[in-house]
């Protein structure tokens, strides 16, 4: 078994589609920033066709080829249409990684289009956005199943196959509405892997609460059926509905559950110690609190009240605590400021900016640095 798995996070793309919240181009820098440290193999940092969108991928793509934001790669979610493959590129001509994406069950087919595609159709169209993106000379592309999981696994087969074909270099299994369990994306992803045999990315959504399970099913299946697994996570969870896998969570449960680790392994070492500092910023930048309960990075993560806990943990933590909090980069006093604040936005300033990334101890050398972030 030589499979690993990497951690794609689409904080920044589906994080982002959460109702009633959202991050400015500012705050999305850093999220990327952050997700270099902790050791993410991608961040899907937007949507590339969005002209809103453009300076900000532009610049991070920038800070990316100036070696900021390294080894982390950056990709754009778009449809997937040959034609938002061209806007891609001349909206953001410095974009090196696609995931393309389109609707495959029968419901969304029919109930999306309404009688003006077929299953015939879905693929030709993807294939030409391939055949497109691979002409411009995109490094990676991803080509994405929505609502995989209600989707019939013979034309998912047929689907990914022609991808591959095509040079998509990996498929992602999206379960959109969060109708997999443990056990039937387990198959799926197993089924694909073996059978197309090109990466499997997992997509999943809480709307059942298995978030988390089923991630880490499915990239287990992927592994078993021989290929690289990839993970799509969110900070906090955040995401539309009920949210996305939470980032933190996924890692820890890659990690710490039993016997997975030994087994399945991560392809790009992960830096826990910034957990803590990077959850903290999400949910600073959404304005959500982080839930009191949240595995790892929540208030009651490690606070112990009945008195059998209390005790047994007093006398070793191991009694009742799978993993460390320093692990987690938790353990230093907090501190609120009650007089002068420094606050950023769309519209901060370099100096405040260069300030506010300082204490977070993120400082720049070059002083063109913050310049290109802020664009």
């Amino acid at each position: 078994m030589t499979g690993k798995i990497y951690i794609v996070d689409v904080t920044n793309r589906d994080g982002v589609q959460t109702a009633k919240l959202g991050l400015s181009k500012l705050e999305k820098t850093m999220i990327n920033l952050y997700l270099n440290e902790i050791g993410v193999f991608q961040s899907e940092f937007g949507f590339p066709t969005t002209s809103h969108e453009s300076r900000y991928l532009q610049a991070n793509a920038e800070l990316a080829e100036m070696g900021v934001l390294k080894p982390i790669r950056l990709g754009g979610w778009i449809r997937a249409t040959a034609e938002d493959v061209l806007t891609s590129f001349k909206l953001v001509p410095n974009i090196r990684h696609l995931n393309l994406s389109v609707s495959t069950s029968t419901q969304m087919i029919n109930g999306k289009f309404q009688g003006r595609k077929t299953k015939d159709h879905i693929i030709g169209m993807m294939v030409e956005a391939v055949d497109t993106a691979a002409r411009c000379g995109i490094e990676s592309i991803g080509v994405n199943a929505e609502d995989a999981s209600r989707t019939d696994i013979d034309y998912l087969i047929k689907f990914a196959t022609a991808a591959k074909e095509h040079g998509a270099h990996r498929f992602r299994y999206c379960d959109t509405l969060g109708y997999d369990t443990p056990f039937t994306i387990y198959e799926s992803a197993r089924i694909l892997a073996k059978e197309v045999g090109i990466p499997i990315e997992i997509h999943c959504h809480n709307d059942l609460g298995m978030v988390v399970a089923n991630s880490i099913a499915g990239a287990k299946g992927a592994i078993d059926g021989g290929q690289d697994a990839y993970i799509n996570t969110t900070v906090n969870g955040m995401g539309e509905r009920a949210g996305n896998a939470d980032l933190v969570a996924v890692i820890l449960a890659a990690t710490k559950s039993k016997d997975f680790a030994e087994k399945y392994q991560l392809g790009r070492r992960i830096h826990l110690l910034k957990a803590w500092k990077i959850a903290r910023f999400a949910s600073y930048a959404f304005k959500v609190p982080i839930p009191i309960n949240q595995p790892g990075v929540g208030a009651n993560a490690f606070a112990h009240a009945s008195g059998i806990h209390a005790d047994g943990v007093l006398k070793d933590p191991q009694n009742y605590e799978l993993y460390d909090f320093a692990e987690l980069g938790r353990g230093e006093a907090e501190v609120v400021e009650t007089g002068r604040e420094i606050c950023s936005g769309e519209y901060s300033g370099v100096s405040g900016f260069t300030h506010i990334m300082g204490k977070m101890a993120v400082p720049f050398k070059d002083p063109i640095l913050p310049k290109n972030c802020l664009h």
